[in-house]
């Protein structure tokens, strides 16, 4: 990156300097005919020195302190004036002896529960507890629900995450219950300090979100880093010009609304990437409302800014008709110009998140027993349960004992993004922490308590708390066919996503016209972009199923419909996806068929034989051969062909099945250039009941 030349000063630098706010500096600038759109604009050193003279030399007027002087005066004479009449009001109540301060007293609380929106709940909730503690009707809340495809009854729970969707639509946020008994750190063993910023990235697929990150790590990481940069985590450091700032590279807006929805706000700033290009998309708007929902301040970046077609003018009017506001348009939203391929901006960008973090006046406390928020989980090989954490407050050290949501565990190790092991974790620090017992949620609190035995404890009882809720099943063919046939009409719920907005409107259009004697089909929800784990939330909420038209679920967002019973299913070809509805509907949808490992053995020996040709003679390493499975054979880690097992045989016997530890032979369908030491993994097909 180029440094900026010495002779031009920043809006902010010189408005430091003169004691004055970033807007004062600009308002004077404007009336004097110096152009400036931001507190990032420059000037030069010249145009400088004239306004620290005409700004200094307006200060020390007589005619003003004059004035000030009997604006005083006024003030004293009208406060006496009102101290007065207090007393004398007061004199009267006094002699009446009128009781109205009881009652008063008891309204407050009442008037603070209104002002601050937030409810404590569980896991599960039933909709009589909601409606206590949000103090709304129960029909309202039931009528809430249906909205969503959602058929409840006043005694039925909810999951935390239709909670959370359930509060929003009455202005509630929702925070997860922790018990009494979490032990409270002391905030007056703190040392409150100044932090760096947690930015996390956000834009529209394709607009240069990757491309800017990639640049920013390359620039600011690699020279720093021996043997250039290993992205271990979703999360990186960078060091400019003596600030330090923690970049949080999420997988999706997805992650943040989960984290979002347990009450946690990992992020301070949001880089909300546009391109010049493209403007304002689907993406583009769900981040704006994340942020807005979660209360984060936005700093635009309007990318390929290079490019012929490039419109930043119109970024910024689309902007605004979103309700983001750069300067420009009379807001306080800072909005950068950058090309990421080529750097150009990008400076700029970081000085903005540096000025955007001093206005914030972030800090926290340095020191401490350490608390977090969990970004995401994982199992690592030669490692196990580890988990990304933000350092919110104080320090995490190794052999801590800590407690995250239900989960509990000690301190074990403390990786950086390349893997490099720390001692100490400090505030805004994003790193990998092992071990954990159990696996905790994203946007789960990890908090440092005094010892193993009150992190168990502590474990324990928030899972006893919690009360369990058992998962609905999706409308598969078993239970949508039954019912069918019960002769009661049934509704087929579908959450559409596709590449674009037109084929999205093309199948569900498709999708809900087709025939309904039976079976009712109401598209619930539909959109462009992949599968998040808002649709699984939503489907799993609505007895829905998820169909997706050229496009791919995310791996957590398959895990999460796993873990929901929500049935996904990805489709190249329109038709395909309503002759699947179609055959579904009648009952006519033939089981699919899953490959199961069942086996893996190593070839010993090589036999010729006079009539039959190649035989392996080999050793069952793990599980159990059977003969006609379907064979992979590996040579040196890599597959040479997919076959069958034609014959399998223990001595000179025919065998339906060997298992692990014995020897055998086997004869393998159309092939015979099998080696000693290669390696056989043996399958068989499971017909499964295919979902829709």
């Amino acid at each position: 990156m180029t440094k900026k030349k010495e002779h031009n000063i920043r809006i902010h630098e010189l408005a430091k300097d003169l004691n004055i706010s970033n807007k004062e500096l600009l308002d004077f600038l404007k009336n004097e005919g110096i152009k400036a759109k931001s507190a990032l604009s420059s000037i030069t050193e010249i145009e400088a020195t004239k306004v620290k003279k005409k700004l200094q030399s307006k200060k020390p007027k007589k005619k003003v302190s004059e004035k000030s002087k009997k604006t005083t005066k006024a003030k004293k004479e009208k406060k006496v004036k009102n101290e007065t009449k207090k007393k004398t009001t007061k004199k009267k109540v006094e002699k009446k002896e009128i009781k109205v301060k009881e009652p008063k007293e008891e309204e407050k609380p009442k008037q603070k529960k209104k002002k601050d929106n937030t409810i404590e709940v569980y896991e599960a909730n039933s909709i009589k507890e909601l409606s206590s503690l949000m103090d709304i009707p129960s029909s309202n809340i039931i009528k809430a629900c249906m909205k969503l495809g959602i058929g409840v009854t006043i005694n039925q729970n909810l999951d935390f995450d239709t909670t959370h969707l359930i509060a929003e639509e009455f202005g509630y946020k929702v925070k997860l219950h922790e018990p009494e008994e979490t032990p409270k750190i002391k905030k007056e063993t703190y040392n409150v300090q100044k932090k760096p910023p947690v930015v996390t990235v956000m834009g529209h697929v394709d607009h240069g979100k990757t491309t800017l990150l990639d640049y920013i790590r390359k620039t600011q990481v690699a020279s720093h880093e021996t043997g250039g940069i290993t992205q271990k985590i979703g999360a990186y450091h960078i060091n400019y010009n003596n600030h330090k700032i923690t970049f949080i590279d999420t997988p999706g807006h997805e992650a943040f609304t989960a984290m979002r929805a347990r009450g946690a706000n990992v992020t301070d700033i949001i880089v909300l990437v546009v391109a010049a290009n493209d403007g304002v998309k689907n993406q583009t708007i769900e981040a704006i409302n994340h942020a807005k929902a979660a209360n984060v301040p936005i700093i635009v970046a309007i990318s390929k800014i290079d490019l012929p077609a490039a419109n930043p003018i119109k970024v910024l009017a689309d902007l605004a008709k979103k309700g983001v506001l750069a300067h420009e348009y009379g807001g306080n939203v800072i909005a950068v110009n950058i090309s990421a391929i080529k750097g150009n901006g990008v400076e700029e960008l970081l000085d903005a998140i540096i000025l955007q973090s001093e206005d914030l006046n972030l800090k926290a406390p340095s020191q401490g027993p350490g608390s977090g928020i969990i970004l995401e989980t994982q199992i690592k090989k030669g490692i196990g349960n580890i988990a990304t954490v933000v350092v919110k407050e104080g320090q995490i050290k190794v052999g801590d004992s800590f407690v995250a949501g239900s989960a509990s565990g000690k301190v074990r190790l403390i990786l950086d993004e390349n893997d490099k092991r720390l001692k100490t974790a400090e505030v805004s620090a994003a790193i990998q922490i092992s071990q954990f017992e159990s696996f905790p949620k994203a946007g789960d609190i990890f908090r440092v308590v005094q010892d193993q035995k009150t992190a168990r404890d502590i474990s324990e009882e928030r899972k006893s708390l919690h009360k369990e809720t058992k998962e609905k099943p999706t409308i598969s063919l078993s239970n949508l066919y039954k019912k069918i046939k019960e002769d009661k009409k049934q509704t087929l719920k579908v959450v559409i996503k596709g590449d674009d907005a037109g084929s999205v409107d093309a199948l569900s259009n498709l999708i809900e016209n087709l025939p309904k004697k039976k079976v009712e089909i109401k598209v619930i929800h539909s959109g462009v972009g992949p599968i998040t784990e808002n649709d699984v939330m939503l489907a799993h909420a609505s007895e829905a199923v998820i169909i997706g038209f050229k496009v791919k679920e995310y791996p957590q967002t398959r895990e999460e419909a796993k873990k929901r019973g929500v049935e996904i299913k990805t489709y190249d070809v329109i038709f395909e996806i309503t002759e699947d509805i179609k055959k579904a509907m009648l009952g006519l949808l033939e089981p699919e068929k899953e490959e199961v490992k069942c086996g893996e053995i190593e070839i010993k020996k090589v036999f010729e034989g006079s009539n039959i040709g190649k035989v392996a003679g080999c050793f069952v390493l793990s599980g159990e051969v059977h003969n006609n499975d379907i064979a992979y054979v590996i040579r040196k880690g890599q597959e040479l062909i997919k076959t069958k097992i034609g014959t399998l045989k223990r001595f000179n016997d025919d065998a339906k099945a060997v298992l692990e530890g014995y020897e055998c032979g086997i004869r393998l369908v159309n092939f015979d250039t099998f080696e000693e030491g290669d390696i056989i993994e043996s399958y068989t097909l499971i017909e499964k009941e295919k979902k829709l």
